[in-house]
């Protein structure tokens, strides 16, 4: 685990674009999606790769747990993601804001092989906090991934 875990808030479209680049190329368990309608809340476990320690000079990239939370949730709708496959592994692209009547808009999460989530928001709340380390290899993921 770093020294300091990331806690990262996202409260406009320029602190998302921050938030997307920590996130590039996390792995997402379809059962790690839990969309909390009542709560109007998004959570997304994840592995993500630190990108931090790579960039210092770290010579074995290494992949952290972490969650990621969008709060003020009107609506949350899925692309190509079966989220009853509870084992399939997803790989995020990157997150997109997408301006509405101010203050909301849309949070998309883009995934590798064409999957999305689309987030309409009342306004963007996003926060991503790391939580350990992962076991999981960092290896690229094939086609079957």
């Amino acid at each position: 685990m770093p020294a300091d875990p990331l806690k990262l808030i996202a409260l406009d479209a320029d602190d998302l674009a921050v938030i997307s680049a920590h996130v590039q190329d996390a792995r997402v368990l379809a059962s790690d999606i839990v969309w909390r309608q009542g709560e109007k809340r998004l959570v997304v476990g994840m592995s993500r790769l630190d990108w931090e320690q790579t960039l210092s000079g770290g010579t074995e990239p290494r992949r952290l747990i972490a969650a990621l939370r969008f709060d003020r949730v009107l609506a949350c709708k899925s692309r190509n993601i079966d989220l009853q496959r509870r084992e399939a592994m997803l790989e995020l692209v990157g997150i997109e804001f997408h301006p509405g009547e101010a203050p909301g808009g849309s949070a998309l999460l883009l995934f590798s092989h064409g999957e999305a989530l689309r987030l309409d928001l009342e306004c963007l709340e996003c926060e991503l906090t790391d939580l350990g380390t992962s076991d999981l290899a960092v290896a690229p993921l094939g086609p079957e991934g």
